[in-house]
C-alpha cells in the first residue's frame, strides 16, 4: 500500500502536466511576443565617435574634445529623424568626425541630414560644422550664436533665427528655442515632439555634475532661463544634457538648483 502511494505521488506531476495540455488552445509559451526595444542602445562606435540611440526616433552623437582644465571631454549631440530625414544637433568636434556622422547618417538611417542646428559657439558645438556645409548641409542657429562666431572669427552659420525657428520634419515638428542666457549668453536648446526629447546641450547639466567652465557664463540669469524652458516643454521625457549621461526633467531640477542662489537664514 505505502509502494501504490509512492508511485501514485512520483506520477501525479506527470498526470497534472500531461493534462494541462489542451491541443484547442493556444500555446501561451509558444506565442511570439514583440520584444520591447530597450534604450540606450550603442548603434556605432569608433575611436573618435559614438552614436547611442535613446527613443524609436533620436539619438545622441558622441564625439571628444581635448581641453587643458578638463581633459579629454565627451561631447553630445542630438540626431532626430523621421523616415527619410533627420534635423542634427551641434556638430561633433572635427571635421573629419562629422563627416563620418554624415556618411552613417545617410548609409544606416537611410536618412537626408537637411539641417544642422549649433547652440551656442563653443568649440564643442562647432568644432566640426564645416564638414556639414562641405556636404550642402544647411546650418542654422539664433541670431546671438551668429553674431558671436562673426565677432570672434569662428565658423559662421547660414541662417539665424530670434527665439525662435521651427522645422517640418516630414510632418514632425523640430524647433530650436533660444531661453536667455546660461552657460553663454546664446545656449539654445532644440526639442522633437515625437520623441518628447529636449536637447538641453551646456545649457543644461548631467545629474551630480559640477558647474564645468563658466568662461562666458552668466549664472545670475541661467536658474530663470531654465524655469522659461520648464515652461516650455512640460511635456518632455528625455532630456540631454551637453555633456554626460542623459535623464529627465530631473536635470532641469539639478541644474536649476545648482545655479539658484542659496536662501539667506
Amino acid at each position: 500500500m505505502k509502494l501504490r502511494k509512492i508511485l501514485g505521488l512520483l506520477l501525479c506531476p506527470l498526470v497534472i502536466a500531461c493534462g494541462n495540455a489542451d491541443s484547442t488552445k493556444p500555446n501561451v509559451a509558444k506565442q511570439e511576443v514583440p520584444a520591447k526595444e530597450q534604450y540606450p542602445k550603442e548603434v556605432f562606435k569608433s575611436e573618435a565617435l559614438l552614436v547611442r540611440q535613446i527613443s524609436p526616433n533620436t539619438y545622441v552623437h558622441i564625439s571628444y574634445l581635448a581641453t587643458n582644465d578638463f581633459g579629454n571631454v565627451p561631447c553630445n549631440g542630438m540626431i532626430a529623424v523621421n523616415g527619410d530625414k533627420a534635423i542634427i544637433f551641434d556638430a561633433t568636434t572635427t571635421d573629419s568626425t562629422s563627416a563620418v556622422l554624415i556618411r552613417w547618417i545617410k548609409e544606416k538611417l537611410k536618412a537626408k541630414p537637411v539641417g544642422l542646428v549649433i547652440t551656442h559657439f563653443h568649440e564643442d558645438c562647432l568644432g566640426g560644422a564645416a564638414a556639414f556645409r562641405a556636404d550642402a548641409i544647411p546650418t542654422y542657429a539664433s541670431h546671438k550664436t551668429v553674431a558671436a562666431t562673426k565677432e570672434k572669427q569662428l565658423f559662421i552659420p547660414e541662417h539665424g533665427f530670434d527665439s525662435l525657428y521651427q522645422f517640418d520634419l516630414n510632418g514632425e515638428k523640430v524647433e530650436a528655442r533660444y531661453c536667455g542666457a546660461g552657460h553663454t549668453p546664446d545656449n539654445t536648446v532644440g526639442y522633437f515632439a515625437k520623441d518628447a526629447v529636449l536637447f538641453g546641450g551646456c545649457l543644461v547639466k548631467e545629474l551630480e555634475a559640477d558647474k564645468g567652465y563658466l568662461g562666458d557664463a552668466d549664472t545670475l540669469s541661467w536658474p530663470a532661463t531654465i524655469n522659461i524652458l520648464k515652461q516650455a516643454y512640460p511635456n518632455v521625457k528625455l532630456v540631454i544634457p551637453g555633456h554626460g549621461a542623459i535623464g529627465g526633467k530631473a536635470l532641469l531640477d539639478y541644474t536649476h538648483d545648482l545655479f539658484a542662489a542659496k536662501a539667506s537664514k
